[in-house]
């Protein structure tokens, strides 16, 4: 059955910070909607898994070895598989994440320390 989605709605239906909402999956892949605040992590790398970035509201940046890329509204940045990075988040934003099934976890997520 087809269902479309409208991102910023699903984005602003998240109830609190941090908390990853599955609004779909693609051949694999899993798509999710989050709002972070004030985060920065540590540098990762993901192995097995290119990871799709893309900016609903607010603004954020992604560091990587070739230094850093500011992201707004709109735009979009796809981290291939191997490159070492991580999100810069001061402020609020909403965004999209679109990586393979069980890519993201606590060590590399925008979730908060425990």
């Amino acid at each position: 059955m087809l269902a479309k989605v409208n991102l910023l709605d699903a984005a602003n239906g998240v109830k609190g910070l941090y908390l990853y909402e599955k609004i779909g999956r693609f051949n694999g892949n899993v798509f999710n909607v989050v709002q972070v605040e004030n985060r920065t992590l540590d540098f990762h790398v993901h192995e097995n898994s290119d990871e799709l970035f893309l900016i609903l509201e607010g603004n954020m940046r992604l560091e990587s070895d070739d230094g850093i890329l500011p992201l707004g509204a709109g735009e979009m940045v796809i981290v291939p598989r191997g490159v070492r990075h991580r999100p810069i988040i001061t402020g609020r934003v909403k965004l999209m994440l679109a990586d393979l099934e069980g890519t993201l976890n606590k060590d590399n997520s925008v979730s908060p320390d425990e």
